[in-house]
């Protein structure tokens, strides 16, 4: 066992001036652990200087600060009229101070005390763990950085190399399509070449008999014999096959660039942290169950079937009716649009450029209603649209089914182009419900298309590029239904 008194130190408290005998006391003033015998040492310089109590109480001795008019005594009130400037009990009597309210200072240091242990427990409980959290979350982003950005390129390349096995296949179409060009032009040639060769046998021909006839002196022959120049005088039409021309196209690189892909910008998130040390920690779930009553807006629909809100004081909606009714945060009628059909619409929309787009089930159009004049965007065939939905690169996304209502897909439109179809996963299985009920559909914050299919009572999340990411079908009991405020949310 080790001797040295100093070795359970860890233990047992010493003396601060003799540094070898237990502790009994302590100065609050001093901050110093004392034991008996050093007590009168540490306060032969005045007893007024110093505050000894019991180490068990040590630092429970308020220092008041020293009152600047009475040095001799100590400012243990404050002036509540004069800024809460610190005072001794002389001042109160003072000229300066009469029927001012004074305030103790230990009733304001004690609140404030607990001010500071509640926000110390916070800082430990609540601030640091999150702050350290958020942080682990950055380094964790950040480590992985390089490997999504590796994907990222990994993919352009990939890409890259479709593009030029596609241009070779394209290249090598033309050349095949030169070679049959050539053969043909061949073709044309050797034949009237032929043609040529075989008059040429019989100019020979004729000729050799000329000659023998100019030489025979036999009169039967010469008598009989008549001019052949006309007859070999109409030259066949000279032939002139052009050769094929190969007509070059500028090469357009910002076509080309957003043929090849897109890339996203950056898109920075932020969730909201703040949790104020004083606030209950609620649950999402306590937050649901009870909802704020913002408004209450009268449509006037027998049945309201659409509800959008790109802005909040704008409210768009629609039923059965042939119109389509934009109201403010009021409950007051803000805008008409009248359907060109004169049919109720079965989805509406308003895109970032304020314009209006709305579905026709019975002429299968998507409209666009643009400074009060409706356009038709696009008109389908064999599919009836049900929903639609803008992305955040300005791609159009419609729900539909198919005319004999077996099959249901979303299409991707880049203007009045279809670009994209979503239908089936990997397995070749309808990734929706394959009937005419609403499917409403957007697009979240990670460029993912979510489908909230009603029929089905599922939330169906699909990648950009149309794979499926999950499918939500919640508890039976609740989760038997799904509305636009299901996955519907937009940010402006």
């Amino acid at each position: 066992m080790d001797d040295d008194p100093h070795s359970s130190a860890q233990d047992v408290h010493r003396c601060d001036l003799c540094k070898t005998a237990i502790v009994h006391s302590y100065c609050d003033f001093c901050h110093v652990n004392l034991c008996k015998p050093c007590v009168v040492d540490h306060i032969s310089d005045g007893y007024h200087k110093h505050a000894i109590v019991p180490f068990q109480e040590r630092r429970s001795t308020l220092i008041y600060p020293k009152c600047v008019t009475h040095p001799q005594k100590i400012c243990d009130l404050q002036c509540k009229n004069c800024n809460n400037i610190f005072i001794c009990s002389s001042c109160t009597a003072s000229e300066q101070h009469r029927s001012h309210i004074f305030e103790e200072v230990s009733e304001t240091y004690n609140a404030k005390k607990k001010i500071i242990k509640e926000d110390k427990e916070g800082f430990e409980n609540m601030i640091s763990p999150n702050y350290e959290k958020i942080a682990l979350d950055l380094e964790y982003q950040l480590a992985n950085l390089d490997e999504g950005y590796e994907k990222i390129t990994t993919k352009i390349s990939k890409q890259g190399e479709q593009w030029h096995r596609a241009i070779d296949i394209v290249i090598n179409k033309m050349k095949i399509e030169i070679s049959e060009i050539k053969v043909d032009h061949r073709g044309i040639l050797q034949k009237h070449l032929d043609e040529i060769k075989q008059i040429q046998s019989l100019i020979r021909q004729t000729l050799l008999a000329i000659k023998e006839i100019e030489k025979s002196t036999e009169v039967h022959p010469v008598i009989e014999y008549s001019s052949k120049i006309k007859k070999f005088s109409n030259f066949p039409p000279k032939v002139k096959v052009l050769l094929p021309t190969f007509i070059t196209k500028p090469i357009d690189c910002e076509k080309l660039y957003s043929s090849v892909g897109q890339i996203n910008p950056l898109s920075t998130a932020t969730e909201e942290n703040f949790l104020s040390p004083n606030q209950p920690k609620t649950s999402l779930r306590e937050l649901l169950d009870e909802p704020e009553l913002v408004a209450t807006i009268q449509t006037r629909y027998r049945e309201l079937l659409n509800v959008y809100c790109r802005k909040e004081e704008m409210i768009w909606t629609s039923g059965k009716t042939k119109d389509i009714r934009c109201f403010n945060s009021k409950g007051s009628l803000f805008q008409k649009i009248q359907t060109k059909s004169e049919q109720y619409p079965c989805g509406i929309y308003v895109d970032r450029a304020g314009d209006v787009l709305y579905l026709d089930d019975t002429t299968k159009i998507v409209n666009r209603v643009r400074n009060g004049q409706t356009e038709k965007l696009i008109r389908l065939q064999g599919w009836m649209p049900r929903q639609l939905c803008v992305t955040s690169t300005g791609d159009l996304l419609v729900t539909m089914y198919s005319d004999d209502k077996t099959q249901c897909k979303v299409a991707r439109y880049s203007g009045s182009t279809e670009k994209q179809t979503i239908q089936f996963d990997n397995e070749g299985k309808p990734l929706y419900s394959e009937n005419v009920q609403p499917k409403f559909i957007t697009e979240n914050r990670n460029y993912d298309i979510c489908l909230a299919d009603c029929w089905a009572g599922a939330v169906v999340v699909v990648n950009q590029e149309g794979k499926l990411r999950w499918r939500y079908t919640g508890h039976p009991s609740v989760f038997r239904y799904c509305t636009c405020s299901t996955v519907i949310y937009e940010e402006n």
